[in-house]
This record gives structure tokens, C-alpha cells and sequence, in this order.
């Protein structure tokens, strides 16, 4: 079972390397991160399809290339199918990211598939590419980009 605290320590991962005022969270459930970020003092709209979900900012559909940019930065906490969107939309929009995959969505093992979108990140033309581990269990691993 993961860290219930998971949302706690990605927020201030995200709060105290980053200086981003307004962030999209994608794939974030019921908005736990949304709830963790807020309290830090960030502006936050979350993105998914789910029906139930905590009274945050809330954008009841899936996040796709296309959506307006209206953010300073792109996060996702183990946010499954979604992750490569994280990172291409952060590239097109020249944002900074920060994902912690759980699964990768190409049956690729754990440890493949934070290379891979590492390496992505890369020839997406982020200048720093780096990784780092929340003191968590489970997939605890966060990786990153900033331009």
C-alpha cells in the first residue's frame, strides 16, 4: 500500500523546488495533491475524469496536448496513462514538470520506464533532467524538468 502522506511530501517537493505560482495537476484524482498544494499557497487546477472528488479547482476531463495554458508548472503523482502528456505538454509550453510514476503505460519494467522518460524529457529539449525519491513507500521516485 502506498505512503498516505504521498500527497504531503510531493507538495513540498514541488513547493520548495520550484517557484511556481499556478500549477496543473493531472490525473489527480480526488485532489488530494490539489488540497496539499493550496495549503502551500499555489493555485491549482486538478485534471481527470473522475465524478467524486473534493471541492478544489476541478477539471472534470481528460488533459490532453491541446488544453489552454494557463499554468506555471505541470505535476502528476502516479498518474498512470497520463504521464508522457505531463511531459510533452510541459515541453511545448517550456513549463517545468515533476511526475512520480507508478506503472508505466507500455508494459515496460519500473525501472525501463523512468529511463525512457527521462530520455524523452531530454530530446524534448529540457535543460535539466533529474530524479529523486520521496521519503515514502511504494513508487516513490519523482522525476523532473525545467528549461
Amino acid at each position: 500500500m502506498a505512503d498516505l502522506q504521498r500527497f504531503s511530501y510531493f507538495a513540498n517537493f514541488i513547493s520548495t523546488r520550484f517557484e511556481a505560482q499556478r500549477v496543473y495537476d493531472i490525473a489527480g484524482g480526488m485532489g488530494k495533491l490539489n488540497v496539499e498544494l493550496t495549503s502551500l499557497g499555489h493555485q491549482v487546477v486538478t485534471f481527470d475524469k473522475r465524478h467524486k472528488h473534493l471541492p478544489v479547482p476541478y477539471a472534470q476531463r481528460e488533459f490532453t496536448l491541446l488544453e489552454p495554458c494557463e499554468a506555471d508548472m505541470v505535476v502528476g503523482m502516479h498518474p498512470d496513462g497520463a504521464t508522457q502528456v505531463i511531459i510533452e505538454y510541459a515541453a511545448h509550453h517550456h513549463l517545468p514538470f515533476a511526475v512520480v510514476p507508478c506503472c508505466s503505460d507500455n508494459s515496460m519494467s519500473y525501472k525501463q520506464w523512468m529511463r525512457f522518460l527521462a530520455q524523452k524529457a531530454s530530446e524534448l529539449g529540457f535543460r535539466e533532467v533529474g530524479e529523486d525519491a520521496l521519503p515514502m513507500r511504494g513508487r516513490a521516485r519523482v522525476l523532473f524538468g525545467r528549461f
